[in-house]
């Protein structure tokens, strides 16, 4: 009797039997590269929801600015209103899917927007915790009024030493509470040396204080 031909198929021209050892082979790399491609497709999925989510905080300045579609951006705003967790988690889907028909420009603006954001962010924080060491400086420190005077010599001294002042006498009543077993508290002249210092190390030294009609604390002559 004739052999019965064996079932197989050619790769690259070679003939691979059904069974053999290559055919093992060649299907678990197909099967390993679709799982691949499969991991990737969802790591791509997940990304873009996360770039979506990320949207949703970004400020309104850059937002505009974004060549996003009309259903994106009604998405969007709806997602900021939901409140339900379930609810919310469906819409983010919804914005993960639309997400996914942007094109490689407009995901590139959106990074880069969101890149913006976070850059500033850490600016702000920067210049807040400069802006506090300051502060603790020159109520701590005599020395620290000269060293801050050398740096921004258009302030307002006399304002700034009343503050000072204040701030001081404000620190002992506060250690008085905590030998009472109360939480501290810091008086407005400690704010107020906070928010002069924060405005000089913001806008430089054109504006370094101003009178605030409402502040407790007077200019006291040197």
């Amino acid at each position: 009797m004739p052999r019965k031909p064996t079932k197989g198929y050619f790769v690259r021209g070679q003939f691979v039997a059904e069974g053999s050892e290559l055919d093992l082979q060649l299907k678990a790399e197909l099967k390993f590269e679709r799982e691949s491609s499969k991991t990737e497709l969802k790591r791509e999925s997940e990304e873009l929801q996360q770039l979506g989510s990320a949207l949703i905080d970004l400020r309104a300045d850059l937002f505009a600015g974004l060549p996003l579609s009309e259903k994106l951006v009604d998405a969007l705003a709806e997602a900021r209103r939901i409140t339900n967790f379930e609810g919310k988690r469906r819409q983010m889907q919804y914005v993960g899917k639309l997400m996914r028909q942007l094109d490689e420009d407009t995901l590139a603006a959106v990074r880069e927007a969101l890149e913006v954001q976070r850059k500033g962010s850490a600016a702000d924080a920067q210049a807040l915790h400069e802006a506090e060491r300051w502060r603790d400086a020159l109520v701590a420190r005599d020395e620290a009024l000269q060293e801050w005077l050398a740096a921004w010599p258009e302030t307002d001294v006399q304002q700034l030493r009343a503050l000072i002042r204040q701030a001081r006498k404000d620190g002992q009543a506060s250690q008085e509470q905590v030998s009472k077993g109360l939480a501290p508290r810091h008086g407005r002249a400690f704010r107020e040396i906070f928010q002069l210092v924060k405005q000089a190390l913001t806008h430089g030294p054109d504006i370094v204080a101003h009178d605030d009609p409402d502040s407790e604390i007077h200019h006291e002559r040197e």
